[in-house]
Order: structure tokens, then C-alpha cells, then sequence
């Protein structure tokens, strides 16, 4: 299954690339999926990570993804699409009224996109450093902020994990945000 996830996913994101990169976009659903398989084995979990962004960013429908690789893949998936339709902080705001009732599959999903996304972020942050939230739809680093600390608080049941450890990592240098989660007043540069 998770071979075959790697195929449609390939197929899906064909030809696009990272907000203001050349990098291939299949290399962020191929390091989500990589960094739920440290997590889990549970082979629908990683298939959902690979396809987390072929209906929000590929039009692929539910119902195809149902018929690929069944209903609890397509369901992890559509739990973890936004509606383009919406505004940045609209979408942001409903991911985070999300999780806080999300199923812990749903949200290894999350967690697996999201240091994905940081890690990326970060990398392009140590280069560019402000100019980095030119390349996004939301051009402020304390709506990022708010979103990604947001998104770490709901996750704080994965706290043992290195991965979510790493997320923590990552946001409080991008972010200049304290440690330990409980403390995420950030503060302006």
C-alpha cells in the first residue's frame, strides 16, 4: 500500500514545486510519510501521510481515494485537507478547532506535514531570514507563529517523541520562541 501511495502521490503532484523553490513538491508528502514510518508501521497511516495534500492540492476527490486505498485512508486524508476557498487565518483557524478532537492517527498525519513544513521553513529561514514570508500567502512570521505553536500544543501528546521534540526545536528558532510548549510567548526578533 505504501509503495502504491508513493506512485499516485508522484502523479498527483507532477510538475509542482515548493512555495518559491525548484524543489520538487513530492519531496515533502515522501518526508511526512518517512517521518510517520519512525512513528508507526501501521501501513494506512503512512499511505494517508504520502496523500496528504493530493485533495486540498491535486483535486483528487475522496471518493478516489477511497476506491485506491479504502475508507480509512481517504478519511485521514480529508480530515487533514483545508478548503482553498477560505482564507489563510480561516483555514489555519479550522486546522486547530480540528485537532483538538482529532483522532491520535489524524494527528500523527499532522504531525508528520507540519515538521515536514518546519523543516523546510527553517532550512529557507537560516538563508533568507525575514524575506522567507515573502514567499507564503500569509506574509507575517507571528500569524506562521501562532499557527505552528498552535499546532505543537495540540500535539503535546507525542511529547516523548523525538519528532514532535524536533518540531519544538525547530519552531523556537524560526519562531525565537522559549522552551518547554507551555511557555509560547514569542518574541519579536
Amino acid at each position: 500500500m505504501v509503495r502504491k501511495a508513493a506512485v499516485f502521490a508522484e502523479w498527483a503532484h507532477r510538475g509542482a514545486v515548493r512555495k518559491g523553490t525548484l524543489i520538487p513538491y513530492i519531496t515533502h508528502p515522501l518526508e511526512a510519510a518517512v517521518i510517520v514510518a519512525s512513528i508507526t508501521e501501521d501501513q494506512e497511516i503512512i499511505a494517508a501521510a504520502l496523500l496528504h495534500d493530493v485533495m486540498e492540492d491535486a483535486g483528487v476527490s475522496k471518493e478516489r481515494l477511497e476506491a485506491e486505498f479504502g475508507s480509512r485512508v481517504a478519511e485521514l486524508v480529508a480530515a487533514e485537507t483545508e478548503d482553498k476557498t477560505k482564507s489563510w487565518k480561516e483555514r489555519k483557524s479550522t486546522t486547530l478547532a480540528h485537532l483538538k478532537t482529532a483522532s491520535r492517527d489524524e494527528k500523527l498525519v499532522v504531525l508528520g506535514d507540519k515538521l515536514s513544513n518546519i523543516r523546510c521553513t527553517a532550512r529557507d529561514y537560516f538563508l533568507l531570514g525575514e524575506a522567507i514570508w515573502e514567499r507564503f500567502n500569509e506574509k507575517h512570521r507571528e500569524q506562521h507563529s501562532w499557527y505552528y505553536l498552535g499546532v505543537a500544543e495540540h500535539l503535546k501528546e507525542f511529547s516523548d517523541l523525538p519528532a514532535y521534540q524536533e518540531y519544538l526545536h525547530l519552531c523556537s528558532l524560526v519562531f525565537n520562541c522559549g522552551l518547554p510548549v507551555a511557555d509560547m510567548n514569542c518574541r519579536k526578533k
